[in-house]
């Protein structure tokens, strides 16, 4: 092969002008990229390595992993990668996943949401003795509008354990319990900056509860807490003067709660409301944004720092991971998945809202039957006024047992767990009959959790379209093999082809024919 000597006089490769010669050299990302001009000076070529002697349209300089987000977000969280593995909840996001990620300089939070006290407790105290001193793990503190004395005391739990990032999610407007994870241990440093000892992580989907969040807290929330003596004066003045959140991810087209929106649209809408809300507010320190939702390919990833997001959440792809808290069957049915796979079922946590998730369609009948419920909740007033051919119905595919049984298992379960909401029960049929669907929608999870073979066809996995797009990547590659799939490998080679899509693009907008295989990463063993 030829060979062009260099100004500092080693050798470098001969130009490549050939699309598969050029799609190699895409992929050598941690390498300089010298754009030259060929022998009639119409086509361009590449040479990689040193800076070859002549005259060069553009240089590109190398490209890592760790540089696609925001360089801020790394030194605030002391990670390496502007990657997070996000809080599938009911613990399908263990404690194991957490800790390989903050071993792998990333950040993971563990899936509190869904999750009884005592559970919730055992895992932060599990992670909180493996993990100290680490600062790069967290919890997710979940909106329980039903549940709000379980979410205040999740958050105390939170506090207490010195837990350092915590991913509030599902919130349609702020409450005490997320306040006070964001304003509790606010103090002045050294250089008269304010430090937060929690950091606060929000999940959102709607710009007007993306500005609750870049907002500073309300005083009707601080001076209640400060009275309870929750709060010092000082720790609520400062509250006063710095966002609720430091980190937002916009949330787009995700498993579980979501609004199926696309995060073309909205990344870009609220990157904008954080400018205007930093310049109304004057901080001195923007709210770094991130992305989640749809996340399964390199591309998407690729497509997220593009937009501007500082780090990228994924969600759907890690139920297949190793350390998910979650079937062997379940998994075999997410392998399985598409992009059309999915559709939306009523969410058992604000099932009387109508709030809705998205969950894994193919292989379950739970978002069909789960619709049948909400249908007849919303059409009748009580257990006792269904049509009885509709009852039978009920009884016999969706519960298989008599409804008076299911209550009663209903009525044993939020007596130990809030007897406020078994007592309420009792004086309200109509909140009685939601807990009974409820305890389907609730169980349908577990069941998928547990991998319970004879309840199958009524698995809850929540899930996105990203699964379906993962599948199809990893088709015949490392990661098409279950036992390679950690949290760790999946998450470093999204970020690897994420960067070879990014040096793809870069490149074609020099004018390089850069051909579409270029960008084509194939999963592999990575450190």
């Amino acid at each position: 092969m030829s060979v062009l000597t260099c100004p500092d006089g080693a050798v470098a490769a001969a130009p490549v002008f050939a699309p598969e010669q050029i799609a190699a050299c895409v992929r050598q990302v941690r390498q300089h990229a010298h754009i030259v001009a060929g022998p009639t000076g119409r086509e361009l070529g590449l040479v990689m390595g040193p800076r070859p002697v002549g005259e060069t349209v553009g240089t590109l300089p190398p490209l890592y992993p760790e540089w696609l987000g925001g360089r801020t977000f790394c030194e605030a969280h002391g990670v390496r990668f502007p990657y997070v593995a996000g809080e599938m909840a009911n613990g399908i996001a263990t404690t194991r996943m957490v800790a390989a990620m903050a071993r792998a300089e990333m950040l993971g939070f563990f899936g509190a949401g869904g999750l009884g006290f005592p559970e919730v407790e055992r895992a932060v105290h599990e992670l909180a003795t493996e993990l100290a001193g680490m600062p790069n793990w967290g919890v997710n503190l979940i909106h329980s509008p039903n549940e709000p004395a379980l979410e205040y005391r999740v958050a105390k739990l939170l506090l207490r354990h010195n837990v350092p990032c915590v991913s509030a999610s599902a919130y349609m407007e702020l409450t005490p319990a997320v306040v006070l994870c964001s304003a509790a241990g606010l103090r002045r440093g050294p250089d008269g900056r304010i430090v937060r000892r929690t950091r606060v992580f929000a999940k959102v989907s709607r710009p007007e509860v993306a500005a609750h969040f870049l907002s500073p807290a309300p005083p009707g929330l601080l001076r209640p807490l400060v009275e309870s003596g929750e709060l010092s004066a000082e720790e609520a003045a400062l509250a006063a003067r710095v966002p609720v959140a430091q980190d937002l991810t916009v949330e787009s087209d995700s498993g579980g709660h979501t609004d199926n929106r696309p995060l073309g649209v909205l990344l870009p809408r609220i990157l904008l409301l954080r400018e205007e809300l930093t310049q109304r507010f004057g901080y001195t320190e923007a709210v770094r944004v991130g992305a989640a939702g749809g996340l399964g390919t390199p591309d998407a990833v690729a497509a997220a720092f593009a937009l501007g997001a500082a780090y990228v959440v994924t969600g759907s792809v890690n139920q297949v991971a190793v350390e998910a808290g979650i079937s062997d069957d379940a998994k075999a049915m997410l392998d399985d998945a598409d992009i059309a796979d999915v559709g939306m079922a009523p969410a058992a946590d604000m099932f009387e809202l109508g709030v809705k998730l998205q969950v894994l369609r193919r292989g379950s009948l739970f978002a069909q039957r789960a619709g049948h419920l909400h249908a007849a909740y919303e059409a009748h007033s009580s257990l006792e006024e269904l049509p009885s051919q509709l009852r039978a119905k009920l009884e016999r595919d969706v519960f298989r047992a008599p409804l008076d049984e299911v209550w009663e298992l209903t009525r044993r379960f939020w007596q130990e767990r809030d007897p406020e909401e078994a007592a309420r029960a009792e004086r309200e049929p109509r909140h009685r009959m939601a807990l009974v669907f409820r305890w389907y929608l609730g169980n349908s999870s577990r069941w998928a959790i547990t991998g319970d073979a004879t309840r199958r066809g009524d698995y809850q996995i929540w899930c996105g379209p990203a699964m379906g797009a993962f599948n199809r990547w990893t088709a015949g590659s490392f990661l098409a093999h279950r036992a390679n799939r950690s949290v760790v490998q999946i998450a470093l080679n999204l970020l690897e082809g994420a960067a070879v899509v990014t040096r793809a693009h870069q490149l074609r907008t020099y004018g390089v024919p850069v051909p579409s295989s270029a960008s084509l990463f194939t999963p592999c063993p990575l450190a």
